[in-house]
């Protein structure tokens, strides 16, 4: 599944990428400084993969070479960060998004000895992404009953506040690779973390990962996940539009709103599908497991009439979203563009979104009983997959 799956991807985005001049920096990591000043002893737990690329850069000679290069440093990157993570030195997911903009920046502005065009700069940046973003990590050991797969987000709002965390991240560096059990059936799960940029959703990163775990049915559950409200909601039913006033990470927005709800891109066309999906996941066996926080099956949307909580999908069938279950910014899209695949695809691997309860900047603490209680969760499922 790995490495066809990667070669797509990158292709995908060297493709919607082709012939456009690189700034030297790009929004996000002109926000390094800042948060080397702010956070130096976290940037500082992940230093040293960033000094090993940089040695390493220093003795290419070939373009094979930079390629072969980059991968393994995105790799080590994101293995790095799981193996502090699960050793539960940290809960904390920042050092591996800082140090992944220090390694971009670092790749954006390094001079080889040999020729390379934009293009192919472009094409090394994002191999060196999505290997630190755990794509090169996506083969389950088959020894399991059961696999599941898992999304997370990066931190976002760091105009706001430089120190956030993202427990969605926090979730999948913490749970991917690990098995766990319920009922007498052992689970292996494995995850990514995904940009939070519209640009990426635009030209169909979200699409280019899911198509193959749809087409082939390689796993029995498939749960993206992000940072939400007070407690954790199982968002029912993904809307169609983007209504939300929230940038993304690029500081980039859409010009979308609640009295405007626009329809997102798919690689340059309006995003297809109904107005509202549905979830599959065992919700009445998720919301049963035990933590700190409540877990709600949430139906609550908003649409052009106004705000609802709807008893069925069918109910929602005449309506133009305005607001999913899961909100109008992108943790209710990748919700709505995973659903909306799977129904394209006919695939029957039950899919949906968990929206975590909101950390303000980073707790250590708080962060361990979300991601105990998302581990939960899914463990409360496997009898009934």
């Amino acid at each position: 599944m790995m490495k066809s799956l990667y070669q797509g991807i990158v292709c995908l985005f060297l493709i919607g990428g082709s012939g456009v001049a690189m700034s030297l920096e790009t929004v996000e990591e002109a926000r390094i400084t800042l948060a080397q000043a702010a956070l130096p002893e976290v940037l500082n737990q992940l230093a040293p993969q960033l000094d090993l690329l940089r040695n390493r850069l220093a003795d290419i000679v070939t373009k094979a070479e930079l390629h072969e290069v980059v991968r393994d440093a995105g790799q080590g990157l994101w293995l790095s960060a799981r193996q502090q993570v699960d050793a539960g030195r940290t809960y904390d997911d920042r050092s591996l998004y800082w140090n992944r903009l220090k390694a971009t920046y670092l790749l954006r502005n390094y001079a080889p000895d040999f020729d390379l065009t934009e293009t192919q700069r472009m094409h090394v940046i994002e191999e060196f992404e999505l290997a630190s973003r755990g794509y090169d990590d996506l083969v389950y050991s088959g020894t399991s009953d059961l696999q599941i797969f898992i999304t997370g987000f990066d931190p976002f709002h760091l105009d706001r506040r430089i120190a956030q965390s993202n427990p969605s991240g926090v979730a999948v560096l913490k749970l991917s690779g690990r098995t766990i059990q319920q009922g007498g059936l052992r689970a292996e799960i494995r995850g990514v973390t995904i940009p939070v940029r519209y640009t990426d959703f635009d030209d169909g990163e979200i699409e280019a990962l899911l198509n193959q775990v749809y087409d082939e049915d390689v796993v029995d559950m498939l749960v993206t996940i992000s940072m939400g409200r007070n407690q954790f909601d199982l968002e029912r039913f993904p809307g169609r539009r983007r209504s939300s006033s929230a940038l993304g990470n690029l500081n980039e927005h859409t010009g979308a709103s609640e009295m405007k709800p626009q329809i997102p891109l798919l690689e340059g066309r309006p995003l297809a599908g109904p107005e509202f999906v549905e979830f599959s996941l065992p919700a009445a066996a998720m919301t049963r497991a035990a933590g700190a926080y409540t877990v709600r099956d949430n139906r609550k949307v908003a649409t052009l009439e106004g705000a609802m909580s709807a008893a069925s999908l069918a109910e929602l069938a005449d309506h133009i979203a305005v607001r999913g279950s899961g909100g109008g910014y992108l943790s209710n899209e990748i919700s709505y563009r995973s659903i909306r695949l799977r129904n394209e695809l006919g695939s029957g691997i039950p899919t949906g979104h968990i929206h975590t309860p909101s950390i303000s900047e980073f707790s250590a603490e708080d962060l361990k009983q979300v991601v105990d209680q998302i581990e939960a969760m899914l463990a409360q499922a496997l009898p009934v997959l």
